[in-house]
Formats: C-alpha cells, sequence, structure tokens
C-alpha cells in the first residue's frame, strides 16, 4: 500500500511565503504548459532576499506615514532598489528617452536650417521685428551701380552736368524768374506796372533761356519784345546779330553758342537773380533785372566731356505811357545793358560764347584778375579779360 506524503509545508516561520508571487505565477504557467517539473523549494538564498524586499518595503511604509508629520512630502510608491521589478517600466523610459533624443535632434537640425536661411536672407527675420524690414525701393538701392568716375570727383557729367557747381541747388530756366507783386507807381496804375514786370520777364527768357537763341539763331521772340520806336535800339541789335564786332556785340544782352562748336546738354539752365521796380521819370515804370544764368554744354560732335558757361545779366527796361512819349502802347523800351561771363574766350568778336573744356590746354600765363563767376555779392568789371576760379 502506497503512502502519500504530503506536500512540504512552503512557509518561513514568520508566515511569510518562500516564493514570490510571480516565481510562484511563473512556475504553475510551466506546470501546465507541461513544463519540466513541479514547482520547487526556492533556494535559502531566495528566501532570504525576499525576507529583506519585504522588510525594506515596511520600513519605507512607516517613514512614508511619519514624513507627513513634518508636512515633507514623500514618494507614495515603496523603495526598490534600481533594476528589481522594473525592467519593463525602465524599458518603456528609456523609450519615451529614446523618441525625447530623436525630437532633440530634429529640433537642432531645424534650428540650424533656420540659422543658415536666415544668415542669407536677414530680411527674413528684421522684417518681423518693429522697425525692421527695407521697402522695395531701399533694398534695390543696395545693389545701385557705382558712381562714374567724374562723379566720383566732382566733375560735372552729361547725366550730371550741374555736378560740383552752385547752381546745383538753383532753379530751373524760367522758374527762376519771379516777379515781385505789382503796385502802380510813378503815374502808371497797378495793370501796366504788372505788364511791365511780365514783358520784361519775357525779355530775359526769350534772350537766354529760348533754345535758338542758345543755337545761335536771330532771337526775334525777344526782338518783338522791344519798341521799335526807340530810336535806334532794335535796329543797333539787328545789325550786331547780323554783323558782330567789337563795337555791335549782341551778347550784351542775348546768351549765344556756334552750334558748330558746343551745344547745350539737355534742356535745363540753371537760373537765380532778382527783379524790382520803381518810378521812372516823368509818368513811366522802371523794372530792374539782375540774374545769372549758368549753361552746361558739350561739344558739337558729342562725347561726354561738360564743360559749363555763366552769365550774368544787369537789365533795366522802362515801359513809357504813349500819351506822354513817343512810344509803342505795351512795348519795352531798353534803358541799359550789362553783362559779365565766365568761361568764355577774350579774343572772340564773333558774337557768340566759347566755352573752355577741362581737357583744352590753359594759358599759362592766364591775364586780369582772378573771379568767381558765381559771386552776386559784387558785380564783376565788364571787358576786363582774368580767369575764373570755378565753372
Amino acid at each position: 500500500m502506497s503512502t502519500s506524503t504530503p506536500p512540504e509545508d512552503h512557509s518561513d516561520h514568520g508566515g511569510t511565503p518562500s516564493v514570490s508571487d510571480e516565481q510562484w505565477a511563473e512556475l504553475v504557467r510551466q506546470a501546465e504548459a507541461g513544463g519540466a517539473g513541479a514547482p520547487k523549494e526556492p533556494s535559502a538564498r531566495a528566501r532570504m532576499v525576499t525576507a529583506r524586499l519585504r522588510a525594506k518595503d515596511e520600513e519605507a511604509a512607516r517613514a512614508q506615514g511619519a514624513g507627513r508629520r513634518f508636512g515633507r512630502k514623500r514618494p507614495a510608491e515603496p523603495w526598490t532598489p534600481d533594476g528589481w521589478r522594473t525592467g519593463p517600466a525602465w524599458q518603456e523610459m528609456n523609450g519615451r528617452g529614446r523618441r525625447r533624443r530623436r525630437l532633440a535632434g530634429t529640433l537642432g537640425f531645424v534650428a540650424v536650417l533656420a540659422l543658415l536661411v536666415i544668415a542669407m536672407r536677414p530680411s527674413l527675420l528684421t522684417d518681423h521685428l518693429p522697425g525692421g524690414g527695407d521697402s522695395s525701393d531701399s533694398a534695390s538701392s543696395t545693389v545701385e551701380s557705382a558712381p562714374s568716375a567724374a562723379s566720383a570727383e566732382g566733375l560735372p557729367t552729361v547725366d550730371e552736368p550741374f555736378l560740383g557747381s552752385p547752381a546745383l541747388s538753383w532753379a530751373d530756366g524760367a522758374e527762376g524768374i519771379e516777379i515781385p507783386e505789382a503796385k502802380a507807381v510813378g503815374g502808371m496804375s497797378k495793370a501796366e506796372v504788372e505788364q511791365a514786370l511780365k514783358e520784361t520777364r519775357k525779355l530775359l527768357v526769350a534772350a537766354n533761356l529760348d533754345p535758338a537763341t542758345l543755337r545761335g539763331e536771330k532771337p526775334q521772340e525777344a526782338l518783338d519784345l522791344l519798341d521799335p520806336l526807340q530810336e535806334g535800339e532794335l535796329a543797333r541789335l539787328e545789325r550786331s546779330i547780323a554783323d558782330p564786332s567789337e563795337k555791335r556785340d549782341p551778347l550784351m544782352m542775348f546768351s549765344r553758342f556756334d552750334p558748330h562748336e558746343t551745344r547745350v546738354v539737355g534742356d535745363v539752365v540753371k537760373t537765380s537773380g532778382w527783379m524790382t521796380f520803381e518810378a521812372g521819370r516823368g509818368g513811366s515804370v522802371e523794372v530792374h533785372a539782375d540774374y545769372t544764368f549758368v549753361y552746361p554744354l558739350v561739344r558739337a560732335e558729342g562725347g561726354d566731356e561738360v564743360a559749363r558757361t555763366i552769365v550774368r545779366r544787369k537789365l533795366t527796361t522802362a515801359l513809357y505811357d504813349p500819351e506822354r512819349f513817343i512810344a509803342t502802347r505795351g512795348k519795352l523800351s531798353v534803358v541799359s545793358a550789362e553783362q559779365y561771363v565766365g568761361n568764355t574766350s577774350c579774343e572772340s568778336e564773333d558774337g557768340f560764347l566759347h566755352p573752355s573744356f577741362p581737357s583744352d590746354s590753359s594759358d599759362p600765363s592766364p591775364r586780369g584778375p582772378e573771379v568767381d563767376p558765381y559771386d552776386r555779392e559784387e558785380w564783376q568789371p565788364d571787358g576786363s579779360c582774368g580767369t575764373v576760379t570755378r565753372t
């Protein structure tokens, strides 16, 4: 008769199971799956480790309860050594760590790429800052072509013929000839004084700014403004144009250039000066004009070299009452005309202005005083041949 041996008691003297739940469950699973054998009694070392762990857990629980009395928060989970019962949890955490590292690596790559893009195009960043960014106009100015050598040296060019000249800031052409407000003087009505001012302005424009006059043609428009009844004046002017000489010089009234020698650059002549009026003798009004004209010129055959000639004129005209004088109503009489020219030949008497260009050989022994043709403080001596300090 066989006897059965009762199963061994798997408890220690303290009533604590000698095999952990996880180990027991694994043994049962192996047995149900047809494992090699029934559960076996764990070794003495395994039982000692398990007992120490449980003691640690109990000590941690007691410490947690004591900590709350002092207001210090203790960990809610029992203390466990690294790597014990935490394998799967650490693997999951390591997985999150790898994802963080991959994300950090991706963000680092994006940051480096963004820095490279901003380095190549700073406007992508500055456009979004207060006051940052450039307009299309200012941006295009950064690729503007460099100034020409002549511009860099302050010399005039075809595109900038007044560069380096005080006339650069002067008015353009007829815009620089302004008439004062009229009032009745010398027995002439306000309307008659205003007419005298306007006709004088027309004479200055026709004699000094009209393209035909500047090309050396007959200044017919200017001549038509003059009173034919003024004794000898109109005839003298016409003779000086047709047959100029030292005594009959049309340049006393008109600015003319030889079209075979020079031509005016563009369509702008710079102008500066003033105009006043006062009562004339015996019932008339006299108009006083003092203007400087600056002409930019190139050679007739072309080229890029630019010269400037400066002409200052003092002109006094009169409008007479035909009921008191032998005069034509509305026509001007010339009372006086003076001129000073900077940068023209002293020897020429052909009725044209002849400027010198920068490349022309200069006279090694200039005659006469040095003068500044732009100086409007004093009237320069007429008839003397000197040296201009600038053009």
